[in-house]
Protein backbone atom coordinates (compact mmCIF):
# COMPACT_ATOMS: atom_id res chain seq x y z
CA UNK A 1 0.00 0.00 0.00
CA UNK A 2 2.74 2.10 1.15
CA UNK A 3 4.84 1.36 -2.53
CA UNK A 4 1.08 1.96 -4.63
CA UNK A 5 -0.11 4.91 -3.00
CA UNK A 6 -0.61 8.39 -5.50
CA UNK A 7 0.27 10.41 -2.27
CA UNK A 8 2.35 9.37 0.72
CA UNK A 9 0.61 7.67 3.53
CA UNK A 10 0.70 8.60 7.27
CA UNK A 11 1.17 5.00 9.17
CA UNK A 12 -0.51 5.03 12.25
CA UNK A 13 0.40 3.08 15.49
CA UNK A 14 -0.99 4.27 18.91
CA UNK A 15 -1.70 7.85 17.52
CA UNK A 16 -0.50 9.57 20.50
CA UNK A 17 1.32 12.36 18.44
CA UNK A 18 -0.81 12.36 15.71
CA UNK A 19 -3.78 13.68 18.22
CA UNK A 20 -1.72 16.08 19.83
CA UNK A 21 -1.26 17.80 16.54
CA UNK A 22 -4.72 17.11 14.91
CA UNK A 23 -5.97 20.61 15.45
CA UNK A 24 -2.82 22.23 14.08
CA UNK A 25 -2.64 20.41 11.15
CA UNK A 26 -4.71 20.82 7.80
CA UNK A 27 -6.17 17.76 7.41
CA UNK A 28 -7.54 18.21 3.39
CA UNK A 29 -4.89 15.65 2.11
CA UNK A 30 -4.19 13.91 4.99
CA UNK A 31 -4.09 9.80 4.20
CA UNK A 32 -3.59 7.35 7.08
CA UNK A 33 -2.71 4.02 7.43
CA UNK A 34 -3.81 2.23 10.61
CA UNK A 35 -1.24 -0.50 11.52
CA UNK A 36 -3.53 -1.87 14.09
CA UNK A 37 -4.39 -5.35 12.61
CA UNK A 38 -0.51 -6.00 11.94
CA UNK A 39 0.32 -7.03 15.86
CA UNK A 40 1.46 -10.61 14.92
CA UNK A 41 3.71 -8.97 12.41
CA UNK A 42 5.27 -6.04 14.50
CA UNK A 43 4.68 -6.31 18.24
CA UNK A 44 7.22 -8.86 18.99
CA UNK A 45 9.66 -7.96 22.02
CA UNK A 46 12.40 -10.29 21.32
CA UNK A 47 15.41 -10.14 23.97
CA UNK A 48 18.71 -12.70 23.02
CA UNK A 49 21.89 -12.74 24.40
CA UNK A 50 22.81 -10.33 21.22
CA UNK A 51 20.22 -8.04 21.22
CA UNK A 52 16.71 -6.39 22.01
CA UNK A 53 14.41 -6.29 19.13
CA UNK A 54 11.66 -3.83 19.50
CA UNK A 55 8.51 -4.23 17.23
CA UNK A 56 7.16 -1.35 15.69
CA UNK A 57 4.05 -1.64 17.61
CA UNK A 58 5.57 -2.40 20.91
CA UNK A 59 4.18 0.40 23.19
CA UNK A 60 6.03 1.92 26.21
CA UNK A 61 4.01 -0.18 28.69
CA UNK A 62 5.23 -4.08 26.82
CA UNK A 63 9.31 -2.81 27.97
CA UNK A 64 8.04 -1.85 31.66
CA UNK A 65 5.83 -4.74 32.11
CA UNK A 66 8.98 -6.93 30.82
CA UNK A 67 11.08 -7.20 33.91
CA UNK A 68 14.00 -8.94 31.53
CA UNK A 69 13.93 -6.17 29.09
CA UNK A 70 13.65 -3.40 32.12
CA UNK A 71 16.38 -5.40 33.39
CA UNK A 72 18.70 -5.60 30.18
CA UNK A 73 18.20 -1.83 29.33
CA UNK A 74 16.98 -0.17 32.45
CA UNK A 75 17.22 3.42 30.83
CA UNK A 76 14.49 2.46 28.59
CA UNK A 77 12.24 1.12 31.62
CA UNK A 78 13.43 4.59 32.92
CA UNK A 79 12.12 7.06 30.02
CA UNK A 80 8.96 4.86 29.21
CA UNK A 81 7.69 5.63 33.04
CA UNK A 82 7.70 9.59 32.25
CA UNK A 83 6.00 9.41 28.60
CA UNK A 84 2.85 10.97 29.61
CA UNK A 85 -0.07 8.81 31.65
CA UNK A 86 -0.71 5.27 32.08
CA UNK A 87 -2.76 6.10 28.96
CA UNK A 88 -0.05 7.31 26.84
CA UNK A 89 2.53 4.59 27.94
CA UNK A 90 -0.23 2.02 27.02
CA UNK A 91 -0.92 3.45 23.47
CA UNK A 92 2.63 5.38 22.59
CA UNK A 93 5.21 2.94 20.63
CA UNK A 94 9.08 3.18 20.65
CA UNK A 95 8.45 3.42 16.37
CA UNK A 96 5.80 6.41 16.78
CA UNK A 97 8.15 8.03 19.19
CA UNK A 98 10.95 7.32 16.30
CA UNK A 99 8.65 8.19 13.23
CA UNK A 100 7.79 11.49 14.59
CA UNK A 101 10.81 13.10 14.74
CA UNK A 102 9.87 15.74 17.74
CA UNK A 103 13.32 16.94 18.96
CA UNK A 104 11.63 16.72 22.25
CA UNK A 105 11.31 12.98 22.18
CA UNK A 106 11.56 10.98 25.61
CA UNK A 107 12.44 7.49 23.69
CA UNK A 108 14.52 8.39 21.42
CA UNK A 109 17.59 9.66 23.53
CA UNK A 110 17.97 6.67 25.29
CA UNK A 111 17.61 4.43 22.55
CA UNK A 112 20.39 6.16 20.69
CA UNK A 113 22.35 5.92 23.52
CA UNK A 114 21.77 2.17 23.40
CA UNK A 115 23.24 2.08 20.01
CA UNK A 116 19.87 1.48 18.07
CA UNK A 117 19.31 0.96 14.84
CA UNK A 118 16.39 1.41 12.71
CA UNK A 119 14.90 -1.32 10.84
CA UNK A 120 12.53 0.12 7.70
CA UNK A 121 11.04 -2.42 5.23
CA UNK A 122 9.80 -1.94 1.53
CA UNK A 123 9.09 -4.34 -1.17
CA UNK A 124 12.39 -3.52 -2.42
CA UNK A 125 13.62 -5.57 0.69
CA UNK A 126 15.19 -4.43 4.36
CA UNK A 127 17.54 -1.65 5.54
CA UNK A 128 18.91 -0.95 8.74
CA UNK A 129 19.87 2.92 10.04
CA UNK A 130 21.28 3.59 12.86
CA UNK A 131 19.16 6.09 14.89
CA UNK A 132 22.08 8.55 15.23
CA UNK A 133 22.16 9.26 11.12
CA UNK A 134 18.45 8.55 10.66
CA UNK A 135 17.19 12.53 11.30
CA UNK A 136 17.95 14.78 8.28
CA UNK A 137 16.12 17.66 9.83
CA UNK A 138 13.06 18.80 12.24
CA UNK A 139 10.61 16.08 11.49
CA UNK A 140 12.61 14.75 8.22
CA UNK A 141 14.65 11.45 8.38
CA UNK A 142 15.63 9.17 5.78
CA UNK A 143 12.44 7.35 5.41
CA UNK A 144 11.19 6.46 2.23
CA UNK A 145 7.30 7.20 1.80
CA UNK A 146 7.06 3.67 0.60
CA UNK A 147 9.06 2.34 3.88
CA UNK A 148 7.57 1.15 7.38
CA UNK A 149 9.70 1.25 10.57
CA UNK A 150 9.17 -2.77 11.08
CA UNK A 151 11.44 -3.13 14.15
CA UNK A 152 14.15 -1.04 16.60
CA UNK A 153 17.30 -3.25 17.71
CA UNK A 154 19.61 -2.64 20.05
CA UNK A 155 22.61 -4.41 20.43
CA UNK A 156 23.55 -5.99 24.17
CA UNK A 157 26.71 -5.32 25.68
CA UNK A 158 28.69 -4.41 28.68
CA UNK A 159 28.17 -0.89 29.82
CA UNK A 160 30.45 0.76 32.45
CA UNK A 161 27.44 3.37 33.18
CA UNK A 162 24.21 4.81 31.93
CA UNK A 163 21.77 7.45 33.11
CA UNK A 164 19.35 9.17 31.77
CA UNK A 165 17.24 12.28 33.37
CA UNK A 166 14.26 14.53 32.02
CA UNK A 167 13.63 18.00 33.01
CA UNK A 168 9.96 19.53 32.63
CA UNK A 169 7.76 21.42 34.50
CA UNK A 170 6.59 18.53 36.81
CA UNK A 171 7.92 14.98 37.21
CA UNK A 172 4.64 13.36 35.06
CA UNK A 173 2.45 14.17 32.08
CA UNK A 174 5.18 16.84 30.96
CA UNK A 175 6.55 17.78 27.82
CA UNK A 176 10.80 17.80 28.17
CA UNK A 177 12.56 20.91 28.61
CA UNK A 178 15.67 18.92 27.76
CA UNK A 179 16.35 15.59 28.56
CA UNK A 180 19.55 13.60 27.94
CA UNK A 181 21.03 9.86 28.21
CA UNK A 182 24.47 8.42 28.21
CA UNK A 183 25.80 5.07 28.25
CA UNK A 184 29.72 4.36 28.16
CA UNK A 185 30.29 0.81 26.72
CA UNK A 186 33.24 -1.02 25.27
CA UNK A 187 32.47 1.23 22.18
CA UNK A 188 32.91 4.79 23.84
CA UNK A 189 30.69 7.55 25.79
CA UNK A 190 27.33 8.23 23.53
CA UNK A 191 25.63 11.35 25.35
CA UNK A 192 22.59 11.87 23.53
CA UNK A 193 20.36 15.13 24.51
CA UNK A 194 17.13 16.51 23.38
CA UNK A 195 15.19 19.96 23.26
CA UNK A 196 18.40 21.43 22.40
CA UNK A 197 18.28 21.35 18.69
CA UNK A 198 15.63 20.47 15.74
CA UNK A 199 16.48 16.41 16.28
CA UNK A 200 17.35 14.74 19.15
CA UNK A 201 21.24 14.28 18.91
CA UNK A 202 24.40 12.61 20.49
CA UNK A 203 26.79 15.42 21.65
CA UNK A 204 29.56 14.36 19.66
CA UNK A 205 32.28 16.82 20.92
CA UNK A 206 31.60 16.13 24.55
CA UNK A 207 31.89 12.46 23.59
CA UNK A 208 35.03 12.84 22.21
CA UNK A 209 36.31 14.39 25.15
CA UNK A 210 35.19 11.86 27.43
CA UNK A 211 36.86 9.12 25.59
CA UNK A 212 40.27 10.96 25.54
CA UNK A 213 39.94 10.48 29.46
CA UNK A 214 39.28 14.57 30.02
CA UNK A 215 38.15 15.28 33.11
CA UNK A 216 36.02 18.63 34.31
CA UNK A 217 36.15 21.04 37.00
CA UNK A 218 33.72 23.17 36.20
CA UNK A 219 30.07 22.92 34.09
CA UNK A 220 31.74 26.15 31.89
CA UNK A 221 33.94 23.71 30.84
CA UNK A 222 31.39 21.27 29.77
CA UNK A 223 29.08 23.99 28.29
CA UNK A 224 32.45 24.73 26.18
CA UNK A 225 31.80 21.40 23.97
CA UNK A 226 27.91 21.06 24.24
CA UNK A 227 28.15 24.72 22.55
CA UNK A 228 29.86 22.68 19.49
CA UNK A 229 26.68 20.41 18.84
CA UNK A 230 23.46 22.17 20.50
CA UNK A 231 21.57 24.61 19.47
CA UNK A 232 18.81 25.40 21.86
CA UNK A 233 15.85 27.71 20.97
CA UNK A 234 13.36 29.73 23.06
CA UNK A 235 9.86 29.02 23.61
CA UNK A 236 6.90 28.34 25.61
CA UNK A 237 8.52 25.79 27.51
CA UNK A 238 12.15 26.85 28.64
CA UNK A 239 14.66 29.61 27.33
CA UNK A 240 17.75 28.18 24.82
CA UNK A 241 20.05 29.88 27.97
CA UNK A 242 18.22 27.63 30.50
CA UNK A 243 18.49 24.05 28.14
CA UNK A 244 22.22 24.95 27.36
CA UNK A 245 23.04 25.67 31.59
CA UNK A 246 21.23 23.22 32.69
CA UNK A 247 21.87 20.65 30.97
CA UNK A 248 26.16 21.55 30.79
CA UNK A 249 25.33 21.34 35.13
CA UNK A 250 23.45 17.85 35.11
CA UNK A 251 26.36 16.65 32.65
CA UNK A 252 28.78 17.78 35.00
CA UNK A 253 27.46 16.99 38.53
CA UNK A 254 26.68 13.06 36.91
CA UNK A 255 30.15 12.74 35.76
CA UNK A 256 32.04 13.91 39.13
CA UNK A 257 29.87 11.48 40.75
CA UNK A 258 31.51 7.96 41.50
CA UNK A 259 28.58 6.53 39.84
CA UNK A 260 29.64 8.47 36.94
CA UNK A 261 33.41 8.02 37.23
Amino acid sequence: MLAKADTPLMPVAGGTDLLVSWHHQVKDDWKLLDLSNLHTELQPLRLTDDSLEIGALTTYWDVMSSPSVAAAFPLLAQAARQVGAIQIQTRGTWAGNIANGSPAADGVPVMMAYSATVVLESVDGVTEVPLDRYYTGYKQSVRRPDQLIRAIRLPRRTRRAEWFHKVGARSAQAISKLGVAVVHDDDGWRVVANSVAPTVLRCRALESALDGGATFGTPNEIRRLLDLDIAPIDDMRSTAQYRANVLSRLLYHWLTDSAGG
